[in-house]
């Protein structure tokens, strides 16, 4: 349109209204001009062109004045809408029913279908059938869902201590608040202290007297804080001694009290830091500890006959009931691997240096001795282990999810078990021959995205699974697993949908492998940007480097 002062010369036009291509999107609708002939000529004085032009210039003039209001208006506070409009709006559990990472089991030795497992941003949850059924009781009561620990009183099962924050430090791992307790089996519970420990990676609790409790708290995974090491209260929480500490940087990854001797405790200490882009495992805090007193005084055993000299990292203990002064340790050093020791930590042998329980130490690094066989352990790592001849030699149990992080084995009946990985959790009852199903809706996203469909599909990566496409809304009884399918990409990676294809999606995934994917065909092609980014180059291999 033109602006100039001769409007005699403006032509009539023909307005043509074009639909936005996505119909279902209020949008404020797109115009085109197209020029009309006419027989007047230029300057021509027509009573009803000249009504109609200016009619035409008033409503210009309007809009522009308009225009300039809003714009104004818009500069000077944000939109805003109506609250009223959603407080009728709930959320509804769409899938996929497919568990995330958990790092924490428990359970009872006179309640053998009964289990609580914490989830990495989902809480506490409890079976009462021997997990064939899970239900959440921490919701509305834990200000975090990250669940670090969980530990029931032997004597008393409706004693349950929660610890949040994980220890298993990756590069997005969340912090946590504190210790929570319930009094009622996981019906209610309520916050009792230690918050600014953020990370508790244990909790053990007196066979005899559940209000004595022993916390490993890592600390802040970030940074430095004093509020770490181990900790102990005699009256249930109430309050908390600091009875174990080396400094600022360094916390305590795991906690064991002899089955045979309850005042007999070792605890492993970690010195330990992490930034987004890089981890640092191990240092003069690192170490292993034992006290014989409840937890009153600790001796250093860290460099005791047969353990590894020099610089330590992350440890892993376990200690047999089935024979009195059987110790195990998982130790993360240049000489690393599976330790034993029969007289209680004074001297110690390898038993094994196997790989395979030795990666990515700061991840796993879980060591469980079975109650009643004094040569049964577990070792849990990417893979699930375990040694029939005290740690010699090594074979593998199938489980349902790789990367394990924590088991529990009943005393009375070490083939009930239950075990946490980075799918969620799983019960056995006959030893790890059969694991039961990984159904529970705990699936850990860190994106989500839609589409421009209607109804819209939302789209997700799920740690340690696939991507995944969910529709918003199904023609039938509700939304379950027919109704998705994995697309582009992986568990760490963004998801971009085709803006007008519905069938192509655009993912990406660690190491910054990028990927396109058709639904019709199921062909999925590699089109990562070069150079390629090989997971494990360090920095002076590889100046641009992807986080994860």
């Amino acid at each position: 349109m033109s602006t100039s002062s001769n409007f005699t010369a403006f032509a009539p036009c023909r307005w043509t209204h074009i639909a936005h291509p996505i119909s279902h999107i209020s949008h404020p609708s797109l115009f085109t001009r197209s020029e009309t002939k006419t027989s007047l000529q230029a300057g021509a004085q027509h009573p009803a062109l000249k009504a109609h032009r200016s009619l035409l210039f008033a409503l210009c003039s309007l809009l522009l004045v308009l225009c300039v209001q809003t714009v104004a208006s818009a500069t000077k506070s944000p939109f805003k809408y109506d609250t009223l409009l959603y407080n009728k709006m709930k959320w509804r559990e769409i899938g996929p029913f497919r568990g995330g990472r958990s790092v924490a089991v428990a359970g009872h030795r006179d309640q053998p279908n009964t289990f609580y497992f914490g989830a990495t941003g989902g809480g506490i949850w409890k079976t009462e059938n021997g997990g064939e059924t899970w239900l959440n009781v921490s919701d509305g009561y834990l200000k975090v869902g990250i669940v670090g620990a969980l530990a029931v009183a032997e004597s008393d099962p409706n004693v349950i201590y929660a610890g949040t924050g994980e220890a298993c430090i990756r590069g997005n791992a969340m912090p946590g608040e504190g210790i929570y307790k319930s009094d009622d089996a996981g019906k209610t519970w309520k916050f009792i202290g230690l918050k600014d420990a953020q990370t508790i990676s244990k909790i053990c609790v007196h066979p005899k007297n559940e209000n004595l409790v022993y916390v490993a708290a890592l600390g802040h995974a970030f940074g430095t804080n004093p509020e770490r090491g181990v900790f102990r209260s005699n009256d249930g929480g109430k309050t908390w001694q600091k009875i174990l500490f080396k400094n600022d940087s360094t916390g305590a990854v795991d906690l064991m009290l002899d089955p045979n001797n309850a005042r007999v405790l070792y605890a492993a200490l970690w010195q330990a830091n992490r930034n987004p882009w890089s981890m640092t495992s191990g240092g003069k805090g690192s170490g292993l500890w034992k006290s014989t007193d409840g937890g009153d005084t600790w001796n250093d055993i860290t460099h005791n006959e047969g353990l590894p000299k020099g610089v330590v990292g992350k440890i892993g203990i376990a200690v047999s009931g089935a024979k009195r002064d059987r110790v195990w340790a998982s130790v993360e050093a240049d000489e690393g691997g599976l330790f034993r020791s029969d007289d209680g930590g004074k001297t110690w042998t390898k038993m094994n240096d196997d790989r395979r329980i030795r990666q990515r130490a700061w991840y796993y690094s879980h060591i469980y001795a079975d109650p009643k066989n004094s040569e049964l352990v577990y070792i849990l790592n990417v893979g699930f282990s375990k040694s029939t001849d005290g740690g010699k030699t090594l074979t593998g149990v199938r489980t349902p999810h790789g990367d394990n992080h924590d088991l529990w084995i009943n005393p009375d009946n070490p083939l009930c078990m239950i075990e946490a990985n980075d799918g969620g959790a799983n019960v056995t009852y006959n030893g790890g021959q059969t694991w039961t199903e990984q159904d529970i809706p705990t699936a850990q996203f860190y994106h989500v995205v839609l589409d421009h469909q209607f109804p819209y599909n939302i789209y997700g990566a799920q740690q340690d699974n696939s991507t995944v496409r969910i529709p918003s809304r199904t023609t039938g009884f509700g939304i379950d697993e027919t109704d998705w399918y994995a697309v582009a990409g992986g568990e760490s990676g963004y998801i971009a949908p085709h803006p007008t294809d519905p069938d192509v999606t655009y993912g990406g995934s660690y190491g910054g492998y990028l990927t396109k994917y058709d639904h019709r065909t199921g062909q999925e092609q590699n089109i990562s940007p070069w150079p390629d980014n090989p997971m494990g180059s360090g920095a002076i291999a590889t100046k641009y480097r992807f986080q994860w």
